[in-house]
């Protein structure tokens, strides 16, 4: 494990955010973490696009120079780890919001699991979920939808390479997905639940890779922590 490291010059890290912590606090402990080690006032760290609260898993931080290499991992192709809950929607697609739709899935067979994972592979137009951190006229959409305003949503150019089934135990789907920046894991779910005449949520997300870079060689920040008292 790398126990030099040159923050000023730059270090591109992997980290596993844990549950239930935003990207914005991992780049603040990692930041603090790293002022306290150098004995500084200033140094810069980035993220390289960012989980939800309720989602678990890689990210990329970048320090000093590195910063400016951010972009190109933010365009990089993702895999995740995704578990859907069928016969039930949710206003955020997730579990930040509750249950407040419900629907049969006595029709939903293992064929029609197969198909409708199937159709969604190249490339697609995808509405992104209205509790997002997108903005359209300088506002984030969730800032708008807690309010309950109308937000006219604009759909988005994605690609899915990947989306393979790894296990099935209704009413729960699980399956790994391949995917262009910008996709919504969140939109996905709610989407397959249409197409098989159902609903769906997002129960469960973990990011396994971003790029080259894998949730496998990844430092939980614990062990982060643990480095910058060494």
């Amino acid at each position: 494990m790398k126990k030099e490291f040159q923050f000023i010059e730059g270090e591109v890290l992997c980290i596993n955010k844990p549950l239930h912590w935003t990207s914005f606090q991992v780049v603040n402990k990692l930041r603090w973490l790293i002022k306290r080690k150098l004995k500084v006032k200033k140094i810069k760290v980035g993220h390289a696009g960012t989980l939800d609260p309720l989602a678990s898993g890689l990210m990329i931080l970048c320090t000093g120079k590195k910063t400016k290499e951010i972009e190109m991992y933010q365009s990089a192709h993702k895999e995740y780890i995704a578990t859907i809950k069928l016969g039930a929607s949710t206003p955020s697609y997730d579990g930040e919001s509750a249950e407040n739709q419900f629907y049969a899935t006595q029709h939903i067979d293992m064929d029609l699991i197969r198909q409708t994972l199937a159709s969604f592979l190249g490339e697609s137009q995808q509405y992104p979920p209205i509790f997002s951190a997108i903005k359209i006229d300088g506002k984030k959409l969730y800032e708008s939808a807690r309010k309950g305003k109308d937000v006219e949503l604009r759909p988005r150019s994605i690609s899915i390479q990947a989306l393979e089934l790894l296990s099935v135990e209704m009413p729960y789907l699980t399956f790994r997905v391949a995917c262009s920046k910008g996709t919504y894991i969140r939109s996905l779910a709610h989407d397959i639940g249409k197409v098989m005449n159902s609903g769906a949520w997002l129960t469960k997300l973990q990011r396994t890779k971003i790029g080259d870079y894998e949730l496998k060689n990844a430092l939980d920040i614990q062990d982060f922590e643990l480095l910058m008292k060494s």
